[in-house]
């Protein structure tokens, strides 16, 4: 995506952090311009209190809904009306959800049919289909990249049994026929594939996660990188 690209941000207030506004907006920007911000929720509600002292300072538009039955989030519906109604009257190249109900993963599957990149940003208590339903979805409330010890870090990537399949079905996918992958097209797969990020897994760049896992072999040819999968193959002889 260029950098003039326009984005469309939906905040379900209910349900994401507004101390992390600040990440939002700069992650968000890495795709383009932000000309629609938009949050939802009940601001009566003290438990709002903290998104209304960010809304003015990042123009942010609050937009009002009561909750008109007990135990029901009528914001949720204002936010997929919303949502589509700028799917149809607006010029917008990519939609960004924060939140971290499932109750929006129809609503990704459909602005990916229109052919909208779908960003979502939420903690880790969102379900599986929705993070998997998005073209990205970065948490928010991740640990820090150099939280966890490296040794940690691999011994949990290891046995991610679906991370494993998943980047091993990348590298067989652009491999040549030694079995090696340039990362730029293992990345690429993965993107198409899932809503794959990096530092999800406490880890800047996909090629820091292929190093923290002795299941995949890499080495460099000028500036570039390829992996390999160890399984099967005969080590790369020592220079």
């Amino acid at each position: 995506m260029h950098d003039k690209d326009k984005i469309a941000l939906f905040i379900d207030a209910d349900n994401a952090p507004a101390s992390r506004i600040d990440f939002v907006l700069s992650e968000v920007a890495k795709y383009g311009v932000v000309n629609i911000r938009r949050a939802y929720g009940n601001w009566k509600s003290p438990s709002l209190d903290p998104w209304i002292k960010v809304l003015h300072e990042y123009a942010i538009q609050p937009i009002q809904q009561f909750d008109l039955t007990k135990g029901k989030n009528a914001s949720d519906i204002a936010l997929v009306i919303d949502v589509m109604d700028t799917l149809y009257s607006r010029d917008v190249d990519a939609i960004c959800l924060v939140s971290s109900d499932s109750d929006f993963t129809p609503l990704v599957t459909r602005a990916l049919a229109d052919g909208k990149l779908v960003i979502g940003l939420g903690e880790r208590k969102a379900p599986t289909p929705f993070v998997n339903a998005c073209s990205r979805f970065l948490y928010l409330d991740q640990p820090t990249l150099d939280e966890k010890p490296a040794v940690q870090k691999q011994t949990n990537l290891k046995s991610d049994t679906k991370l494993i399949n998943l980047l091993r079905q990348a590298i067989n996918a652009t491999a040549d026929e030694d079995g090696w992958a340039p990362l730029g097209p293992v990345g690429s797969h993965i993107s198409n594939q899932a809503s794959f990020d990096s530092r999800n897994y406490g880890f800047k760049k996909l090629s820091d996660v292929f190093k923290a896992i002795d299941l995949f072999e890499m080495k460099a040819n000028g500036k570039h990188f390829f992996v390999r999968d160890i399984r099967g193959k005969t080590p790369s002889p020592q220079r």
